[in-house]
């Protein structure tokens, strides 16, 4: 019988980060009944460890839900996309980790609900967390502005919707939107909905 993986002795502080990202797939996985007993076994400690770091488990599932919704990580690949780059593969690049990032909280979106309901902490962190990334994007569509119709704030907000739209199945995900790809979303947002004629169709329609 293999006997459970045990880490090191850490400070408070690193076994807190610790056990938030034992936390997270599980979280993901099975939601706001994700027990202890699954969170010590996936840690590596003793399930009382937990609440020697946490007061109890909806804290600790409060501080995994904080994490992932953090905005860092998002901004800084943002960030690193090169704005030297032609602007429909700088959205495309931004798409797919926006994406990315949606897709892996989508099981995570009815959480605040039983854990967050009256938590203002909370709910700024994640409206901040909006504006922040709105921010980001922007900043990735402002060397083309004055090809815009819009300004590149406007831009950010509209392509954030349109990439929720495309994950979360409260806002069509799943759906009729819910096949849409990086580069369908980019070009649904730069050229808009409507299907070019064929060359050989104009040149039918002129005669």
């Amino acid at each position: 019988m293999s006997k459970r993986r045990r880490v090191p002795a850490m400070a408070p502080e690193a076994r807190r980060a610790a056990l938030i990202t034992a936390t997270l797939p599980l979280l993901r996985e099975f939601g706001t009944a994700v027990s202890t007993r699954q969170i010590a076994e996936a840690a590596g400690v003793a399930e009382g460890t937990i609440f020697g770091v946490f007061p109890d488990k909806a804290s600790l599932l409060r501080a995994a839900l904080m994490s992932a919704f953090d905005p860092q990580p998002a901004l800084e690949a943002l960030a690193a996309i090169d704005p030297r780059t032609e602007l429909r593969e700088r959205l495309c690049q931004a798409v797919a980790l926006l994406r990315a990032r949606m897709s892996a909280n989508e099981n995570l979106m009815i959480a605040p609900r039983e854990l967050m309901a009256d938590d203002a902490e909370f709910h700024e962190q994640m409206m901040d967390s909006r504006r922040r990334i709105a921010a980001g994007l922007a900043a990735l569509v402002e060397p083309d502005h004055d090809r815009l119709r819009r300004s590149p704030g406007a831009t950010a907000q509209l392509l954030l919707m349109l990439v929720a739209v495309s994950v979360h199945r409260g806002f069509g995900g799943g759906g009729e939107f819910g096949d849409m790809d990086d580069e369908e979303i980019v070009s649904v947002l730069l050229d808009g909905l409507l299907v070019r004629p064929s060359p050989t169709s104009s040149t039918e329609s002129a005669f």
